[in-house]
């Protein structure tokens, strides 16, 4: 998968995003996460807009937490799609309760305890409270009798939380995911030619190295950036959808 956070100087947030996020400050974060298919292989793209410490830091956190999302709806396929269980119990709170069991079994938990800076706690306050609404809104999809396969896949869960999390942040920040161009399904997820030049002359490159992330200072959608692509690797949570690679 591949996640992309770009950072841009400071402007006025939009008006949505004001009323919820009035203390974030400084650069901008866009988060871009891109789901790539390379076999077993699937990476996380961060664009920023400089290349600080903390910059690299939220932008990493916000995949953890997103990546952590995923395998957790991933694994909750089989409950999801149980067409004979009416509530099933799986509220937007009992899925982040899940997602930060996970991220604290990651070693990762008192990080998001302990935000860097206001705009990082802000950034991961929207990401959660996305994500929970978005699983909130889906009760009668998910809680469904007689039907089996609901759709409601990490995929699609991803899309609407990234889209809502959009709402709330504005263009101060951005989360999408993506797939190589010859793999990628939804076209609103396409790569766009800094994505794409990654993954086709660095990660798909026999010469790669496994697990390595790359980073440069290149265009991003509001300008100049800096921007890092880290590769994520499909368990086996990621099959119950993707099936054998």
């Amino acid at each position: 998968m591949l996640k992309g956070l770009q950072c841009h100087q400071s402007s006025p947030l939009c008006p949505s995003a004001m009323s919820r996020s009035s203390r974030l400050s400084g650069r901008r974060l866009w988060l871009i996460p891109s789901l790539i298919c390379t076999l077993a292989l699937g990476l996380f793209g961060i664009t920023l807009a400089a290349d600080t410490d903390s910059d690299l830091k939220t932008a990493l956190l916000l995949a953890d937490v997103l990546r952590a999302a995923r395998t957790e709806i991933a694994s909750q396929q089989a409950l999801i799609n149980n067409e004979a269980i009416g509530n099933k119990g799986l509220t937007g709170e009992v899925v982040l309760k899940n997602v930060l069991k996970r991220l604290e079994d990651a070693g990762k938990h008192n990080i998001l305890s302990n935000p860097a800076n206001n705009r990082e706690a802000e950034l991961i306050n929207a990401q959660l409270d996305s994500m929970r609404e978005i699983v909130d809104e889906n009760q009668g999809l998910i809680n469904k009798n007689g039907i089996g396969f609901k759709g409601f896949v990490p995929a699609v869960f991803a899309q609407l939380s990234n889209e809502r999390f959009g709402e709330k942040v504005g263009d101060f920040a951005e989360i999408k995911v993506t797939a190589p161009l010859d793999l990628v399904r939804n076209r609103k997820a396409r790569p766009d030619k800094w994505e794409n030049d990654v993954i086709e002359s660095r990660f798909r490159s026999n010469d790669w190295s496994r697990g390595d992330l790359f980073s440069e200072e290149a265009e991003g959608k509001h300008g100049s950036a800096f921007r890092v692509m880290v590769p994520e690797y499909y368990g086996d949570a990621c099959l119950s959808c993707h099936g054998s690679p």
